[in-house]
């Protein structure tokens, strides 16, 4: 009994492996990489050199940039101290003016 219920269902098991196996996605053929020349591969280079070089000059701006945004904050910093000692002299010898004249 076992036999044939397995022999009933062979072609319908077998028409659908054959139509999943008709649906299923082709393989995509790989196409090999064109063959460079020497000039193109010179060319390559030299531009990627030149790209090295703009970013390590870039870089090196960066850096000097931000000494002296260091350097520009420290007199600022230094500026405000000068400010807030000399407002402190102004008012204190305000204040000895105002009490010596009384």
């Amino acid at each position: 009994m076992q036999k044939c219920f397995s022999i009933r269902h062979l072609p319908i098991a077998l028409s659908s492996l054959l139509m999943g196996g008709c649906a299923a996605e082709r393989p995509v053929p790989v196409q090999p990489m064109p063959i460079i020349s020497g000039e193109q591969m010179l060319r390559d280079s030299q531009g990627i050199a030149h790209l090295s070089e703009r970013w390590k000059n870039g870089k090196q701006m960066v850096e000097r940039g931000n000494g002296l945004v260091r350097e520009g904050q420290a007199k600022i910093d230094e500026g405000n101290r000068l400010i807030d000692e000399g407002t402190k002299i102004v008012h204190e010898s305000e204040e000895s003016y105002k009490n010596i004249k009384q």
